[in-house]
């Protein structure tokens, strides 16, 4: 059993203390009867994919997403189990902004992560309009106190400003890193022009990432993006990898006949897909417990040559179109 599932009387304290409703109760209570189903199972078979940045850090090729959370589209205390069910299955690569919900993500994941701080890669970002003086450092302090935490591991850029601005983005990205305050850097959204100019400015090559959208529904990066980050030996961090809000790929049926043939679920199926080089690390969203054992089951599924072209054929092109 999930060692962070509540027993029934601490759950219902604790839905006592958020407010929640005796319907919400009702809904956490099935959603943890599932997972006591799922979450060994998925546990089991869950092999531990890692992908390497260039500093050698070693992190989850599947992560947990949290663009949504914290902001009343479930209970918060079905979200939060949701967050510690994919820690207790791997999924410890934990991505937020200081942006979503302005600032509420990062307040929700802080409740999640006490007490296993050390167990967690922590990913957040600060937006282009405050990187003018010291915005950066000022975002990155706010990141933090919202966190609760000292550092964060990986601080990323959210989307490009001018060319002209990288040098002065990354010197601001280096000081944080020698006072402590962050382990790493990276950047999102960016194309191979803007990677090839920020390689350019002085530490520009410490960039660890690009945090770029990747899924079956959207290959546009490729063409250009993924060869370009192979060969300067960076992982490239897919968001929406399973086609984002409005795209979903999950009700796929050609999805669901190769979920069938590897006893999962057709996300588990496009979230290997996106992992499947060993050099892109995904960073799926779930607010659902049982959602997120689906997801973990990425993790120890081996698509074969002949499933790599069935999905080819369905998920063709730079938009996926079949």
């Amino acid at each position: 059993m999930n060692k962070h599932l509540l027993s029934r009387r601490q759950f219902t304290a604790q839905c006592a203390a958020f407010g929640l409703s005796l319907p919400a109760v009702s809904a956490m209570t099935a959603l943890q009867a599932s997972d006591r189903v799922l979450a060994p199972a998925a546990a089991a078979k869950t092999a531990g994919r890692s992908v390497t940045f260039p500093d050698g850090t070693s992190v989850p090729a599947l992560g947990q997403g949290c663009w949504h959370l914290g902001q009343g589209r479930h209970p918060q205390a079905v979200e939060e189990e949701a967050l510690r069910t994919g820690i207790s299955l791997g999924m410890t690569l934990i991505d937020t902004s200081g942006n979503y919900g302005n600032g509420r993500s990062e307040q929700f994941i802080s409740h999640v992560i006490t007490g296993q701080r050390d167990r967690i890669f922590l990913v957040s970002k600060v937006e282009g309009d405050q990187v003018s003086g010291d915005g950066i450092a000022r975002a990155c302090a706010a990141s933090l106190a919202r966190l609760g935490t000292e550092y964060l591991d990986l601080y990323l850029l959210h989307w490009p400003v001018a060319s002209a601005q990288f040098s002065g983005v990354v010197a601001a990205f280096e000081q944080l890193r020698a006072a402590g305050k962050i382990r790493a850097w990276g950047v999102s959204n960016f194309n191979v022009g803007q990677m090839d100019d920020l390689f350019r400015v002085p530490d520009g090559h410490r960039c660890a990432t690009n945090q770029v959208p990747y899924s079956l529904n959207n290959r546009r990066i490729e063409r250009d993006v993924l060869p370009w980050c192979k060969q300067h030996n960076m992982p490239a961090m897919a968001y929406s990898p399973l086609g984002g809000d409005h795209k979903l790929v999950v009700g796929d049926r050609t999805l669901a006949q190769v979920g069938t043939s590897h006893g999962c679920s057709a996300a588990a199926v496009a979230l290997a897909w996106v992992i499947r080089s060993g050099n892109v690390i995904a960073i799926p969203e779930s607010g659902s417990p049982a959602h997120v054992n689906e997801n973990a089951m990425a993790l120890s599924i081996a698509l074969t040559p002949r499933d790599l072209q069935t999905l080819d054929a369905a998920y063709s092109g730079p938009f996926g179109a079949n």
